[in-house]
């Protein structure tokens, strides 16, 4: 079936509720229908002419506010380009019928831009609800009826309001989301070999606006045939946490370049955390790998243990070298490490704690359910392994933490 034609012109004249079109200097575009029938207009009366010139304030009522607080509301979306929710306003219209008699109207106003493809605001879109029957007395402007009426007028507004400020912080907070996304995808190293050996990585952001974490992975060439690999955790989430993984991930990066081993590294990125705000409390385990001797060297600062998974399907968990997060002692105290062998084959997984970790279970259920997916995958490439880890142990629906593995074919 043939889409239909839109004719959007008959579509704005027919809109429900009150539409009007300005520019951005408040002269009248256009307007809908119900917008000229309840405002007591004609289409001429309106078009080209500024809005005050057509609703001018009372001058009858010392205390009228609503041109002024209008004018205010629509200057605000012109100058910032976002929509803009007015509280309920009185705004008395002459009635052009009886010039000097003038008739009481409760507005709700909602103004909102239109912009050019260069961001300027070109139209504000003004869209009023009438509520004046509403607020409107049965028995006269002091009974308790029409004080119920205002309050319930009152607390609609008021969650008019709450609702617009929440799809701006929504708005907010999505545009932080993809700040901290880019910044994470800019700081982490793309998948490349590695020396002669290849990585297969892979970064899952969190779920929801604000739980972009301080995730990372690292992978570095050195003398030889060796390679360290490192994979941390910062506390936090959203930007800050993005800048703190970019610095501690580049100091622990050059760190092993220099140092004898992984606790060495760690020992070094420790002493700088403590000057680096925010990045107390970071776990990161950091490995040697060496295919000269076949050994594993490695070390942890809290962090869930790298999986070794054998040729003959065995997975044991590099866990003999595990101390506390960065910062958590408040002297400097040499770091422990451990080594264990490897044979040709075998697979290294490295990761962080959103791969495992569940609000409502122990963590070594997590542990088992790794190596578990690694014993029924393990035949597989390193890349369609990174896959099946990620399907077989994260939520369907997405996680609330970010989840950083590294897969590496020994």
């Amino acid at each position: 079936m043939r889409n239909p034609r839109i004719d959007y012109e008959a579509v704005f004249r027919a809109l429900p509720g009150m539409v009007a079109l300005l520019s951005p200097d408040l002269v009248y575009a256009d307007a809908n229908e119900d917008f000229l029938r309840l405002a007591g207009r004609t289409r001429e009366q309106l078009i080209g002419r500024y809005i005050f010139d057509v609703f001018p304030e009372n001058p009858n009522d010392p205390a009228a506010a609503g041109m002024r607080e209008t004018r205010a509301s629509m200057l605000r979306v012109v100058a910032t380009g976002e929509r803009d929710t007015m509280a309920l306003v009185r705004y008395d219209i002459e009635d052009r019928e009886r010039p000097g008699h003038w008739k009481q109207h409760f507005w709700s106003p909602v103004n909102a831009p239109v912009l050019a493809p260069d961001g300027n605001v070109v139209l504000v879109v003004h869209r009023v609800e009438e509520v004046t029957e509403l607020i409107r007395a049965r028995g006269g402007p002091g009974n308790d009826n029409s004080r119920a009426r205002v309050l319930e007028a009152e607390l609609y507004t008021r969650a008019r309001e709450l609702q617009e400020v929440n799809e701006r912080l929504r708005r907010a907070q999505a545009r932080d989301r993809e700040v901290a996304l880019a910044l994470q995808d800019a700081m982490l190293p793309a998948p490349m070999p590695v020396g002669h050996h290849r990585a297969a990585v892979r970064y899952q952001p969190a779920v929801g606006n604000l739980n972009v974490c301080g995730d990372w992975y690292d992978l570095v060439d050195l003398p030889g045939d060796r390679i360290a690999v490192a994979v941390g955790d910062v506390v936090g989430h959203g930007l800050r946490a993005a800048c703190v993984m970019g610095q501690l991930r580049s100091a622990l990066s050059a760190a092993a370049r220099v140092a004898e081993g992984p606790a060495r590294a760690l020992e070094a990125l420790g002493l700088y955390a403590r000057h680096i705000e925010g990045a107390e409390s970071t776990t990161v385990v950091k490995t040697f790998i060496d295919w000269a001797t076949h050994t594993i060297t490695y070390s942890s600062a809290g962090h869930p243990p790298p999986a070794l998974l054998h040729p003959d399907g065995r997975v044991t968990f590099l866990d003999q070298a595990t101390d506390p997060p960065l910062g958590a002692r408040p002297e400097h105290v040499p770091r422990p490490e451990a080594g264990t062998a490897f044979a040709e084959g075998a697979t290294l997984v490295m990761y962080t704690d959103g791969l495992i970790e569940r609000r409502d279970e122990d963590i070594d259920r997590g542990l088992a359910r790794l190596a578990e997916s690694l014993v029924r995958h393990g035949q597989a490439g390193a890349e369609t392994l990174a896959d099946a880890l990620l399907a077989d142990l994260l939520p369907p629906s997405g996680n609330t933490d970010d989840t950083a593995l590294v897969i590496i074919r020994l």
